[in-house]
């Protein structure tokens, strides 16, 4: 078969849930406080997916308003039951200390295009649920256990509870099923049959570099569950030097022709600093089932391959191929684009004779309403252009073009005001300065004319983000100095890998703190991979 690298989504993808529909394949990630809610992507071979859907895309589905950066839409789960799809998905809404408020919903369709329905609440006892169609008809609803108390552990083991599809509740007792082992923080629970076995996937470690999944079986869904001869099926956390790092939260799928594979988180760190700074990406590696009716991995180990060997050809053209992005009136926003937590886009942005118009609204540190549309960086290096057209009413107003991985970890090229009413360009960056979140300013602000548009350019090579700006016609400038493009990471999150979860972005941003919603437009957007 043919060889592709690893990983098969790259960027901002994580917690993978995998599902064959005879012969599709579909994978949904995470999207945290991304709107809308939930990436689908879908292939036909394994080796060449495409972005097709978000489903939660409308305000009865999810509002995310007030969500803290890495809350939101938690591991979502997709799965079958021969008649429709389901969704099962966490919104959470605080992570930080002792409690988590996260609240889970399922919701369904019958084509996975949609329109799919609104959200069922299911429990919010923890995060991470699953959806399990068992042979006889039965649904069981998993999800990890949240204990605020901490009294064994916070992450205190995987629930199961029977669904009852015709009252769409939760029935029976909730039973703690699978505790973990001694690595912790056991969550992302998936459980499937075969050959008379129940077996249970979970994720433990944590999602930083002592990542891993655990495999463990039954031949009752209740278990007791007994743990695989080698414990964690898939893990790097005993092999730092290897290029897939933090791997774990899996899941797993079958060929039409019997070939079994397992779909991962992974992280790609760079530098003696070890920031993943395309985040937490999806991985596949190939694995069999042997004589003693365990799952290992093909290749002999447990750590997982750099290269995988999978049906199809990778199109390794299209994975290098600059997209050009035009905004034309009349026309959606394109699937590659996001913004943050809010389903009232029409406050935010519209698409224009002009173009991309933002609205300026709250600060670039808000969790409610701000306006940055933005797309994921999916290559170490690139560059990214666009033309503004802005004009400012003083320092209060700002718009331009923006790496961003949170509040706390940013950096911005924007054409703003000044006390004497000229146009200026800033370079403000934040560098994980949590809790306070205070701005630094690169190099001295650019005098710009007052009037017509400019062009904003980044360029990242070698970790390092290089700005430029010119007029149309004009040749590109540096605004400012290099700057140290790995802020833009986990481990750099305000909180660290355990407490931040997405992955850079890099798109368009306008921010009125005067409250007047100063409109700016981009005429066009472009993201070329540098090889």
């Amino acid at each position: 078969m043919p060889v592709r690298p690893n990983p098969i989504l790259p960027g901002f993808n994580p917690d993978p849930s995998i599902l064959r529909v005879g012969e599709d394949y579909y994978i949904a990630t995470s999207t945290f406080e991304w709107y809308p809610g939930v990436q689908i992507h879908h292939s036909k071979d394994l080796a060449n997916w495409t972005l097709i859907a978000r489903p939660l895309n409308r305000k009865s589905q999810l509002d995310m308003r007030g969500n803290p950066d890495s809350c939101g839409v938690w591991a979502p789960c997709l799965s079958h039951d021969g008649e429709k799809f389901w969704l099962v998905y966490t919104d959470v809404k605080r992570k930080d200390g002792s409690f988590k408020d996260a609240h889970n919903y399922i919701v369904t369709a019958t084509d996975i295009m949609g329109p799919w329905s609104d959200p069922v609440y299911v429990n919010s006892s923890g995060f991470d649920p699953s959806l399990f169609h068992d042979e006889d008809g039965k649904k069981w609803f998993l999800n990890m256990l949240w204990d605020h108390r901490g009294r064994t552990h916070k992450f205190t083991g995987i629930a199961l509870q029977q669904w009852d599809p015709q009252t769409q509740k939760l029935v029976g007792e909730r039973r703690n099923i699978f505790r973990g082992t001694e690595l912790a923080l056991v969550e992302g629970p998936h459980l499937y049959r075969r050959n008379g076995w129940y077996y249970l996937l979970t994720a433990e470690g944590g999602t930083g570099y002592d990542h891993a999944c655990t495999l463990a079986r039954s031949r009752t869904i209740e278990g007791p569950y007994e743990l695989h001869p080698d414990t964690y099926i898939v893990t790097a956390k005993d092999t730092p030097l290897n290029p897939l790092q933090r791997a774990g939260h899996g899941d797993i799928v079958e060929t039409p022709d019997g070939r079994t594979y397992i779909v991962h988180l992974t992280g790609r760190p760079t530098t003696q600093k070890r920031r993943c700074v395309l985040g937490r990406e999806t991985a596949i590696q190939e694995a069999v089932w042997k004589e003693d009716d365990w799952l290992y991995l093909k290749h002999g180990t447990n750590v997982p391959a750099a290269e995988v060997d999978l049906p199809g050809t990778w199109d390794e053209e299209a994975f290098w191929a600059e997209k050009h992005y035009r905004f034309e009136a009349g026309t959606p926003l394109d699937i590659d684009f996001q913004w943050l937590r809010t389903p009232d886009t029409g406050r935010i942005f519209e698409i224009t004779d002009n173009g991309l118009r933002l609205f300026g609204r709250e600060s670039i540190a808000s969790w409610f309403e701000q306006a940055l549309v933005a797309r994921r960086q999916t290559h170490f290096d690139y560059e990214a252009e666009t033309e503004l057209t802005f004009d400012p009413a003083d320092e209060r107003e700002f718009a331009g073009l923006i790496a961003y991985y949170g509040r706390y970890n940013f950096h911005y090229c924007a054409v703003s005001g000044d006390e004497n009413g000229k146009r200026e360009l800033l370079l403000m960056s934040s560098l994980a300065s949590h809790p306070d979140g205070n701005l630094t300013f690169a190099g001295a602000p650019i005098a710009l004319l007052r009037t017509g548009a400019i062009r904003l350019k980044a360029a990242i090579r070698n970790g390092r983000l290089q700005f430029y700006w010119a007029e149309p016609k004009g040749d590109w400038q540096e605004a400012g100095p290099p700057l140290d493009a790995s802020i833009l990471s986990d481990e750099c999150g305000g909180h660290a890998e355990h407490g931040s979860f997405t992955g850079a972005f890099i798109g368009m941003a306008a921010h009125d703190l005067n409250g007047s919603a100063r409109p700016a437009d981009f005429s066009y957007f472009t993201y070329r991979p540098l090889r």
